[in-house]
């Protein structure tokens, strides 16, 4: 992969995973444009490393609750931050089993597939459009809730659905408040994208030869960077604007993609 291609893709993924409009998709319509000839399984590796930098910044964006929780956990007290960590354990459970039972069959889908992104694009425009005529309430998220919008998060693996679209949509029609819901669909994913980078250190996928690793290195400087940059603003379009706009764009990168599917 060329240089300024990771830059490029870096940049998309930092700048889309903090809005409902699936980066992973966005990623997929990029390599495409790009003219990306990776074989899936390094073309999903690129896609989770460039995740793995905005996991960072969101670490960095959050650190004050990140801290908050770690301090609540070592109190060895039932309180909210235990809670709040069960919930995210609770949470992880559908994606993993995801994960590790259908990790070919997901990387089959990371290989420029256009097709099928342009489909889940208009899957992610229905979800918004839906969360967006629910009611904001107060309510926190509950265990149950953690479970559904787990789901909601492990159908979120495939390319095109918003994986903080479909977790937010997903906790705002169960009728959590729409601040709270954003700030557990960010936290939920970061235990997961570590867990995958591990997996994928000890299973020696990051240093196989056929990886580029310089364009691994540069990808996820541009796209923590550009995480850093895009979280705080974008996290705040999330909690204000209305979630229809982002359905309404959803809707016509879905419909461009298939199209572009077509014409090529």
């Amino acid at each position: 992969m060329d240089l300024l291609d990771a830059v490029i893709l870096g940049i998309i993924q930092g700048l889309t995973e903090f809005l409902p409009v699936s980066s992973s998709g966005h990623l997929e319509l990029g390599k495409a444009i790009l003219g990306d000839t990776s074989v899936p399984e390094e073309s999903l590796l690129f896609t989770v490393v460039l995740h793995f930098a905005t996991a960072l910044s969101t670490l960095v964006i959050f650190r004050k609750d990140v801290f908050e929780i770690i301090k609540g956990l070592f109190s060895f007290k039932w309180n909210d931050e235990t809670q709040f960590s069960l919930k995210i354990v609770i949470s992880m459970i559908p994606a993993v089993i995801v994960g590790l039972l259908f990790e070919e069959q997901l990387e089959a889908l990371f290989g420029g597939n256009i097709l099928f992104v342009g489909v889940m694009l208009l899957v992610t425009a229905v979800l918004l459009w839906l969360a967006d005529k629910a009611k904001d309430t107060g309510k926190k998220v509950s265990y149950s809730n953690a479970f559904v919008i787990g789901i909601a998060q492990a159908i979120a693996m495939l390319p095109g659905i918003s994986r903080s679209g479909a977790t937010i949509s997903t906790s705002v029609l169960l009728g959590n408040d729409k601040t709270k819901a954003a700030r557990f669909s960010f936290l939920m994913v970061v235990p997961l994208i570590f867990g995958k980078i591990a997996k994928d250190l000890l299973g020696g996928e990051l240093t196989s030869s056929s990886t580029d690793l310089t364009a691994l290195a540069v990808g996820f400087i541009a796209a923590f960077v550009a995480g850093l940059i895009a979280c705080t603003w974008m996290i705040s379009l999330v909690k204000k604007s209305k979630l229809s706009w982002f359905a309404i764009y959803c809707f016509i990168v879905g419909i461009a993609a298939i199209i572009f599917s077509y014409a090529g």
